[in-house]
């Protein structure tokens, strides 16, 4: 017992402000029962598509053509790569981070999947877009002008920082979670 609630100590202590909650407005009880289960239907219609959409990445695309696109060798035309799976992507970032995995486990270079991570989360089209209608455009395209600049230069300077035994490691890990 001590185990199971070492190791989803989340979840219990859910259940117990769950249960505090109950006691001081039942109200409130149903309301919170009612979000979670709201947030849990709308990531069961999210999340499994996208598992299979990386399930398939995984098995159709060739370890040497990630390789070849993003791989160590592959310059600004990986970053460039990078770049377009991230803006053209959909879904929310945390849908990004198996990819990635699946992109390390081929061969991608790190800076590259680092990169890919960035645009995924601040410079999808629909984001811009939206910022275009909201801020204007030459305030849009100074955000976003300045985020580029600021993800390639953070992106490679991060790959430096690390050896290639730890990019390795890396590389490793991913082999194990996919």
């Amino acid at each position: 017992m001590k185990r199971f609630v070492m190791k989803n100590k989340f979840l219990v202590l859910s259940i117990v402000l769950l249960i505090i909650l109950s006691i001081i407005d039942m109200n409130y009880t149903y309301r919170s029962l009612e979000n979670t289960w709201n947030q849990v239907l709308s990531m069961l219609l999210i999340v499994p598509p996208i598992f299979v959409l990386i399930g398939l990445f995984d098995a159709w695309v060739p370890r040497e053509t990630v390789i070849a696109l993003m791989g160590k060798e592959s310059g600004l035309k990986g970053m460039a790569l990078a770049f377009f799976l991230g803006a053209f992507s959909a879904g929310p970032t945390i849908a990004a981070f198996p990819l990635a995995m699946v992109m390390l486990k081929k061969g991608a270079r790190y800076s590259n999947v680092l990169f890919f991570l960035m645009v995924w989360s601040s410079l999808k089209l629909p984001i811009v877009f939206y910022q275009f209608s909201q801020l204007g455009f030459q305030f849009a395209m100074i955000i976003n002008v300045t985020m580029f600049l600021v993800f390639v230069v953070t992106a490679l300077f991060v790959e430096k920082l690390f050896s290639e035994d730890q990019l390795s490691t890396f590389e490793e890990k991913a082999e194990q979670y996919t």
